[in-house]
Formats: C-alpha cells, structure tokens, sequence
C-alpha cells in the first residue's frame, strides 16, 4: 500500500515528499481504523482542480459488512458525488454525520476529517461511511406509525362528532376536550355516568382539571401525552378515567376521557375475596379438626401395651396428617392447586420422624419435577404416598440398620409419575402380581385409590436390591374434568 499511495501522489499531486510520508503513515493504520469503527475507510488527496479528489488508499472492515465490492482507489472522486468531502478540503472542517448513497445504492452515513501537514495545511481527508439502511428504515417506520396516530385521533374525533349513532352503543362514555382541556362534546353514557356520580346541569364548556374531584388536573396542566388512568370513588360507584391527548404537528389538539363503570366488577371482586377468605377459613378449620383427631388417637395409642394395636394407631394417625398437609397448604396459599414435591417432603418427614425405630438410620431423597396438582388429585396421591413409605419403614428395613427411600416426581407430557423406591430386603416373589400382594393392606388401598380417585396405573417390582413402585397418572381429565376425592 505504501508504493502505491506514493505512486499516485507523485503521478496527480504537486505534494511534497514529507506530505507523502504522513499520508503513507495513516495509510498503514488504516485497516485497524476500519476494523475499530466498522466502516469503510478512504484516504482523498486534493488535484489541482479544487473541485476533485483522488482515493488513494481504501481499507474494507473485518468487522461488519463492506459497502464496496471493488476497490475504488485509483479513482476521482468528484464535487457532485462528494460534497462533504469536498467541503472538507477546502475548508480544512470536518463533516460529521453526512449522509449519501454508496455506489452500491445503500444509504451510508459519512464522517470526514482533514488531514494536515507538519505546516498546518491541508494536505488529504479520512472518510469512514457505514450502512445506516437499517437506522433509515427504522426512522421511516415512526414517521410512518407517528402519521398513522395522527390519523387515528382525527378519525376519533370526527367520528365521536358526527351524528351517527355508533356512540350511543358504546358502553363507555366519550368526553371530548380542545386544545384549552374544555369539553366541546359527552356521549349518551357519559352524560348518563356523570349524573350518575353528581353532576348536574350543562357539561359542556367546563374545564376538565375541574371534573372528578380535580383528577384529571394533571392532564389538563402539565401537557400529559401519555395515557392517564385513574379511578374515581362516589358513595355508590367506581369509575375507571382513561384520558388521552391528541396531538398533530407536535402541538396537542385535544383530547378524549373514556368513563367506564366499575361497580358491578368492583361488588363482584369484593365478593370474591370474601369467598376466597371464607374457604380458606374452612380449610384451616378442617386442618384444626383433623389435627385434633390425630393427637387424640396418639393418646389412645400410648396407653395401648399391644404392638399390633399401636401400629394401627400409627397407620390411622399418618393417613389423617396426610389428608391435614393437604388443608393446611389450601387454608395458608389460597391456591386451587398444590405443588406436590412440597407436600411429599412434610408428608415423609412426618412418617420417619414417627414410625423409624431409634436403632435405625433410614435416610431419604425427594427429587425430580414439580408437579402442580388439583386439590382432589394431590390428597389422593398424599394418601397413597403415605401408605408406600409407611410399607417401606414397616416391611423393607427389617433387621437391617441402615437404608434409603427416594420418592422422586416426574412430569411425562400430559402424565405425572411419581416412584417410591428403597432399598430394603424385597417382597417375597417379587409383588409382580395383585395374588402376591395379598397380606399387605396399604398396597391394596394404594392401587384402589390410583385407579379409581386418579384414573391411573401402579406397578410394583421387588428383589433383593430392594423395592420399586411407579404410579401413573393423567394430570386432567379429558374435557378438563376431575374425579371426586373419596376418604
């Protein structure tokens, strides 16, 4: 580059040789400068015609698209085609922000500074020129979406002022304001919701920062261009303010008010926050009762001498704590469906912490998906998740010290699974079929309540390495319906 940045000087330039070498020495950090500011980038050198240039060096960037194809050095550049480069020269100021079109046809924005000899004087110009079609489109889109707002509040307004009757089955109310925030014109509904909420006589002509207590002042006082909500309470009704002001030429116009009742919807809200409070307190009343029927049975159970007694306590007491988990969640999160994985975390802490013997380190995992369960599916499935990992504690463990149960929760598209595995001394024959699992109550319970309150399948499989049970299940029903929960 450096040959032939002297070579062109020397051929179209009267420039002397010490000029040439500060030329060549921007010259050889001119790619660096296109890589760094992501454009093309040109070294022009004045002819004796003031009126043309000449390209004698040309860097393509590395770093985002070129606007050129070709090299272009070499070439004349010209006042009509470069005029910011031009004025550069002449000049000795720099161009900044210029815009053009490459010789491609892409739009470019242009950046032109002097280059200056040791003398000062001007002896060449950079120009870096970037694409800039994607920022010109953009503009092009608001200047496009800023006249079709325009257009819209005209239509606005020219509709809500003809004669035409569209207004009157609007169930808003329309008030209409000038550039002075006066109301030049109310729909039937508005003049309807006003007198409703008090006012009387004439509303056009009044100021609307005088209207609705003075909510609307904001509006009316600050040149608000921006959507303005607000809720205006009466003694007997809530309306919902929705203001807007039209502007055209930058210069607001007027406006409109939109008056919507709310009082139906605000009664009904009400209504359902009662509800809500009231089945909450009910939850966490049965909650209460079920609690209480488990610390009663727990006093009969510590008077009893009998094993076999006590274990049956034991069963009932953690089958009723099942069904209180399940309350206690609906009575505190308000929620009509239960994240499972939490449920299955109290109800096995509750098991071991009761049942395990205390010559015995039984550990346990919960892991996999969370299942977000209705309130029917999860107190099914809390029962018979107490029923499995009461078997584990009461059969698996049996003259072994040590051992582990993993409940673990899986999502399979529209199907949830959960598995109870441990790692105990098995079932005698496997457990493979219903005949094996004769003896063994909380199985039986089990596969009842999964196949009629679910709608789902439990399979059991048994050896030395220790027991598994899958249970799957449809998340919904088809059609969205839910079994009743029978306990």
């Amino acid at each position: 580059m450096r040959g032939m940045v002297r070579e062109l000087c020397g051929c179209h330039t009267t420039m002397p040789i010490d000029d040439m070498e500060i030329i060549e020495d921007l010259a050889r950090h001119l790619q660096w400068i296109a890589d760094a500011s992501q454009s093309d980038a040109f070294i022009d050198c004045p002819l004796a015609d003031e009126r043309t240039a000449l390209v004698v060096a040309q860097a393509h960037p590395t770093t985002a698209a070129s606007l050129y194809k070709t090299s272009v050095v070499g070439q004349f550049a010209h006042f009509h085609n470069e005029p910011a480069v031009m004025f550069c020269l002449l000049s000795g100021k720099p161009m900044l922000g210029s815009r053009g079109t490459s010789q491609e046809g892409i739009a470019m924005q242009q950046n032109v500074v002097p280059i200056r000899s040791k003398r000062g004087s001007v002896i060449g110009a950079l120009i870096l020129e970037s694409d800039i079609s994607k920022h010109i489109e953009q503009e092009r889109n608001v200047e496009r979406l800023l006249e079709t707002n325009e257009q819209l509040g005209e239509t606005l307004l020219s509709l809500a002022m003809s004669d035409g009757g569209m207004q009157s089955l609007m169930q808003e109310g329309i008030v209409l304001f000038d550039d002075r925030h006066k109301v030049t014109y109310t729909n039937a509904q508005a003049l309807h919701l006003l007198q409703l909420a008090g006012y009387t006589g004439s509303i056009e002509g009044s100021p609307i920062g005088e209207m609705f207590d003075g909510q609307l002042s904001r509006i009316a006082t600050q040149d608000h261009t921006g959507v303005f909500r607000s809720e205006f309470q009466t003694r007997h009704m809530t309306l919902e303010l929705k203001a807007l002001s039209l502007q055209r030429n930058h210069r607001i116009v007027g406006g409109f008010i939109l008056v919507r009742d709310l009082t139906e919807l605000k009664a009904k809200e009400k209504q359902l926050l009662v509800k809500s409070a009231v089945i909450k307190e009910i939850h966490h009343r049965v909650k209460n009762n079920l609690q209480t029927v488990a610390g009663l049975l727990r006093l009969q159970m510590r008077r009893t001498k009998h094993e076999e007694v006590r274990n049956v306590y034991l069963d009932s007491i953690n089958r009723i704590n099942s069904i209180a988990v399940i309350h206690e969640m609906l009575a505190f999160e308000g929620l009509e469906t239960i994240p499972f994985h939490d449920v299955a975390a109290r109800i096995v802490k509750t098991i071991i912490s009761s049942s395990v013997k205390p010559d015995q380190q039984i550990t346990t995992r919960i892991g996999g998906d969370e299942l977000i369960l209705s309130a029917e599916q999860a107190m099914t499935l809390g029962l018979v998740l107490n029923e499995l990992v009461q078997n584990c504690v009461n059969h698996a463990f049996v003259e072994r010290s040590t051992g582990e149960i993993e409940v673990s929760l899986e999502l399979l598209g529209d199907d949830g699974r959960v598995r109870v595995s441990d790692t105990g001394v098995g079932m005698r024959g496997g457990g493979a079929h219903s005949g094996e699992r004769k003896g063994h109550i909380g199985l039986q319970i089990s596969e009842t309540l999964v196949l009629e309150n679910l709608g789902g399948t439990l399979e059991l499989s048994s050896g030395s390495l220790g027991t598994q049970v899958d249970i799957t299940f449809p998340l919904r029903r088809m059609n969205g319906e839910q079994n009743d929960c029978h306990y």
